[in-house]
């Protein structure tokens, strides 16, 4: 496997670290350092994709799938050859995706605006795509509780132009919704501004939303999560602080997030300028940071000790490995 990865038409020229520690793993508070393997470094897998997003790894198989959006086309990575190839194209603009608690593909698809499960055999069942009569916007990302239920957001990102999908207005309120495992589809919540990535702590007993169109700040929103469901006692986690961007993001076991960010680009050594990967405490505490020299949209662990931290950035998909373990 090379460690400037392989690339699906045009690529995006990446140099390693020639040193350890990598300089890119940046500890911004004492108590990330146990997370930092002092001889690991970031890796560039694949390369030549438009905006990656969503990654999924599937243990069983050792590979990990990544959505890239603009060219309607899911991507694979194969751990054990280094192979970096296309999945399934067209994807219908697929955006997020996650696994069920039987194994198998769940997928956001902005196109067709609509969730859908991939079967065993490769038929694809579709899991919502109206609610109370009207069309989903374009269901972003999702996540699958212990329980079999299915949780993903709505915002309108695929339907606001042609890059993403098609353009279309908007017939429901951005939202985020509940699969249960019944399969009847309810509205958990409307009162987001842009709705994007989400995560249960480990316990699941809390559950965080990445409000990415809210004012002056982009924030991480958390709500305690009831049985079938409902949700209450909604607080800020985590503020932006400034122009920054969070996208997706994964807990660890220790209830840590590890989220997809992208900075303004400003040149200086303030972390928050630049893209990458930011992680915050529980207690909503930057504590690390992962400097890419690409926007990160979406994060996911995975390896046979899920602790190798997969990260969708722009055009490219780049793994670390950590001392930190990804919650199931």
């Amino acid at each position: 496997m090379s460690y400037t990865g392989a690339a699906i038409g045009p690529g995006f020229a990446f140099q390693p670290s020639q040193r350890y520690p990598d300089p890119r793993i940046e500890v911004l508070d004492p108590s990330f350092a146990r997370y930092r393997i002092y001889s690991s470094s970031v890796e560039q897998l694949g390369s030549g994709m438009r905006w990656a997003e969503g990654p999924v790894y599937f243990a069983d198989g050792r590979y990990l799938l990544v959505s890239d959006i603009p060219n309607n086309r899911i991507m694979r990575y194969d751990e054990a050859s280094g192979a970096w190839g296309v999945f399934r194209q067209p994807s219908n603009f697929a955006n997020g995706m996650c696994r069920d608690r039987q194994g198998r593909l769940l997928t956001c698809e902005h196109l067709t605006r609509r969730v859908t499960r991939t079967e065993y055999n490769g038929h694809i069942t579709v899991l919502a795509d109206q609610y109370q009569g009207k069309r989903l916007n374009s269901p972003n990302d999702i996540v699958c509780q212990s329980d079999g239920s299915i949780w993903f957001t709505d915002p309108v990102f695929g339907i606001g132009g042609h890059w993403e999908g098609d353009k279309a207005s908007p017939e429901l309120p951005q939202s985020v919704y509940r699969i249960a495992p019944s399969g009847e589809l309810s509205r958990v919540t409307d009162a987001l501004a842009g709705p994007n990535g989400l995560a249960f702590s480990p316990d699941e007993k809390t559950l965080y939303i990445a409000e990415s169109r809210a004012t002056p700040h982009r924030r991480i929103v958390a709500y305690d999560v009831a049985a079938g469901g409902q949700l209450s006692n909604r607080r800020v986690v985590v503020d932006a602080g400034g122009p920054g961007a969070i996208d997706g993001f994964r807990v660890d076991t220790d209830g840590n997030l590890w989220c997809g960010w992208g900075g303004n680009g400003a040149p200086g050594v303030n972390s928050a300028d630049h893209d990458g990967v930011m992680v915050w405490n529980p207690d909503g505490k930057a504590i690390g940071f992962i400097r890419l020299p690409e926007r990160c949209a979406n994060v996911t662990f995975g390896g046979p000790k899920n602790n190798r931290l997969f990260m969708a950035a722009s055009h490219s998909l780049y793994t670390l490995y950590v001392e930190g373990v990804g919650a199931v």
